[in-house]
């Protein structure tokens, strides 16, 4: 195939790849919302609620290494159409459960578990295939786009599923979901995974290892790689001192401030529109040149933010000060998370060995989810026994320490020696003058 046709299907790629994960995102945050709702108005029961939350969370968090594997292992094409087709069937299983003898709490929650094995397989699978679907100039735009999807999702997917909820029954719902996850299917079967990178990728699927081994290969490869370890290391401090907001946030708000809960929602909105709007921007704009050094600037503004949520507690505000001021910190704590996320992951899918990428990005997901559990469960005891204000306060302290520990100019430097020409370029410049 010459360039120039490989331009045009990776321009197909972008908006198929977009396409398909929008409909996947939406589909997939709209039948949370439903179920979630159904098992609240069922049971009444917070338990059952959290059981349904944590049937998401556990099974893509224990299963993410060995999927790493099997996804470097096999092609990733067959991998992601396999799981769409999965989450179909599983979709579909509930909705004869549910014509033929109504639904029923295990079949909710064992449904919920097969759709988030699923969706973690769809997810690194794509994500790996990055650099195989679209050229390395559109690398930075393909990120933005797929959490642009992602965002766009989260923004419209509580409103459409409250709409949905209120006026059709719930096989009716499952239906719909079917025929989106079937669509997906059908775009997916057009992508080829392996455009910009096939040769590489073939020759991986050759090597004869056990599953043991492969891992172990991983671990192995991400311990030469400094740049990775510190990614991880950030990752799994950063996620666990930020529980501190993800906890206090609604506990301050609801709790200590006592804000409406329709107020309340639009706070929440407000944090994926600033998701939403970061994405299109990276988009569209040219690629970031020093990536690390744009996420320590993002995980810092994050940092100050935890902080800035206890001014309301601080000092007395106007009740709609008080909301404005929520509002904009969410656009802007959702601005900076696209704005830490999107470099770095562009920075990983051209520094990680294709061979190792699905491994990888796993095992990074695995590590950013591994003390989030812990933390909430740490927040939560903390916020019953000292004023919230002095918990999120001393947390923002210690995750700025650690963000300029790990990620001292030093750092910065090494990942990106044309950032020290630059400064002595500058510096010679203004001696000059």
């Amino acid at each position: 195939m010459n360039n120039s046709l490989m331009l045009k299907k990776a321009t197909y790629h972008l908006w198929t790849f977009t396409i398909s994960k929008l409909i996947s995102s939406f589909g997939s945050q709209v039948y949370s919302f439903a179920i979630s709702f159904y098992i609240l108005q069922a049971t009444g029961s917070a338990k059952s609620f959290a059981l349904n939350l944590i049937c998401n969370v556990l099974p893509r968090t224990l299963a993410a290494p060995f999927a790493g594997y099997i996804i470097d292992k096999y092609p990733r094409k067959r991998i992601a159409i396999i799981s769409q087709i999965a989450t179909t069937l599983a979709i579909g299983g509930l909705l004869f459960v549910s014509v033929t003898s109504g639904l029923s709490l295990t079949a909710i929650y064992i449904t919920t578990c097969l759709l988030s094995l699923t969706s973690m397989f769809s997810s690194v699978a794509f994500t790996s295939s990055i650099t195989g679907l679209v050229d390395e100039a559109r690398i930075q735009k393909a990120m933005s786009l797929n959490q642009m999807s992602i965002s766009f999702a989260a923004i419209a997917s509580p409103a459409v599923g409250g709409l949905l909820y209120g006026v059709i029954s719930m096989p009716l719902f499952l239906i719909l979901y079917l025929a989106a996850s079937t669509v997906a299917i059908v775009l997916e079967a057009t992508m080829n995974f392996t455009l910009f990178s096939g040769p590489k990728e073939n020759n991986m699927k050759k090597t004869q290892e056990t599953m043991w081994q492969g891992m172990k290969a991983g671990v192995s490869y991400l311990k030469l790689q400094p740049l990775l370890m510190t990614i991880i290391w950030i990752a799994l401090l950063v996620n666990f001192l930020f529980s501190a907001y993800q906890v206090g946030y609604s506990f301050i708000l609801i709790e200590k401030l006592k804000m409406l809960s329709h107020h309340f929602g639009l706070t929440e909105g407000a944090f994926a529109v600033g998701m939403l709007l970061l994405s299109i921007y990276l988009s569209i704009r040219r690629e970031i040149r020093f990536p690390l050094l744009v996420s320590k600037g993002g995980i810092i503004i994050m940092g100050i933010i935890m902080g800035g949520a206890t001014l309301p507690l601080l000092f007395s505000l106007p009740y709609n000060v008080m909301f404005g001021y929520y509002i904009i910190l969410q656009l802007g704590l959702g601005a900076c998370i696209v704005f830490v996320n999107t470099p770095t992951q562009v920075m990983m899918q051209k520094q990680i060995a294709d061979e190792f990428k699905g491994r990888v990005f796993s095992l990074v997901e695995t590590v950013a989810m591994a003390l989030m559990p812990l933390g909430m469960v740490l927040y939560g005891f903390l916020y019953d026994v000292f004023p919230a204000q002095w918990v999120l306060l001393l947390s923002s302290g210690i995750f700025l320490g650690v963000v300029l520990t790990l990620l001292r100019p030093a750092v910065i430097r090494k990942v990106h020696p044309e950032l020290a020409a630059e400064e002595n370029r500058v510096k010679n410049k203004a001696e000059a003058f």
